[in-house]
């Protein structure tokens, strides 16, 4: 259908240097968009580029990290320089942090403060209050945009041993729904997708035995899971897509979709 190209739209996927964000960056592409790419990553981000043109698409990579704001306004001028302003924003940035994790060596009241103030800064502060503060008001001043946010299940289930995590993916569905209000009178929407699990580098060994059978932890997700698997990143590709598109413009704004197998729809 020709409501979901975004051809001549400029997408920019800030963490789009990491598995799921490189996924969606490759589905915005594939549906016209001109991608800008930004990570902490050069080499991974390069390779990105490089992907997404092999396909036949356009990207360019801005090297910047998420938490400092004059490295994200630094990459924004570039951007805007070299691509031009984006009317399509996804914030992908984010993920746990081992120094925040309660283990049996480290019990949750010896989680240091700044362990937590370190979840919060990458998965809040990285993952869409920054981001939102940096493109956002171009997006305002020119009367359209899309921001798409990424949540988690663990935001509205708290994952065993990941209480910082879970408490900074529960504020960036608050901080979405927040700004989706603030922006809607100015054309601008703001929704989340909700991941389930996908195996990336950061969770393989949390979920795969090295033979390559599931954990006894990714065992008990399967048993969630209606559908009775975990997700591959390009499954995420449908939904971002449709949110940044035309048919999504006329009504959807503070929505949540979550792309999880069934984690949530499942109960004990």
């Amino acid at each position: 259908m020709t409501g979901f190209r975004l051809d001549g739209q400029v997408a920019a996927v800030v963490g789009g240097t990491g598995v799921l964000g490189g996924a969606m960056a490759d589905g915005l592409a594939a549906a016209g968009a001109r991608l800008a790419i930004l990570g902490r990553s050069c080499e991974r981000g390069e390779a990105r580029v490089e992907a997404i043109v092999a396909a036949g698409g356009e990207a360019a990579f801005f090297v910047c990290d998420a938490v400092e704001r004059d490295s994200l306004e630094q990459a924004r001028d570039r951007l805007d320089a070299s691509l031009g302003a984006p009317s399509i924003l996804v914030n992908a940035a984010g993920g746990n942090r081992p120094e925040a994790t309660v283990t049996a060596e480290q019990p949750f009241e010896a989680i240091e403060l700044d362990s937590w103030r370190g979840a919060l800064d990458l998965n809040l502060a990285a993952g869409v209050v920054l981001p939102c503060q940096v493109f956002g008001p171009a997006m305002v001043a020119a009367g359209a945009g899309s921001i798409i946010n990424i949540g988690s299940v663990a935001a509205h289930q708290p994952l065993s041993r990941v209480a910082a995590y879970s408490a900074a993916k529960a504020a960036v569905l608050s901080v979405t729904r927040f700004l989706a209000r603030e922006w809607a009178g100015a054309g601008v929407r703001v929704n989340a997708i909700t991941p389930g699990f996908f195996p990336a580098e950061q969770n393989r060994r949390l979920l795969y035995r090295e033979d390559g059978s599931p954990t006894a932890r990714g065992q008990q997700i399967l048993a969630r899971t209606p559908m009775g698997r975990f997700g591959d990143p390009h499954e995420l590709v449908g939904t971002v897509v449709y949110l940044a598109s035309p048919e999504a413009s006329g009504f959807v704004t503070g929505a949540e979709i979550p792309v999880d197998g069934g984690f949530l729809a499942t109960s004990i």
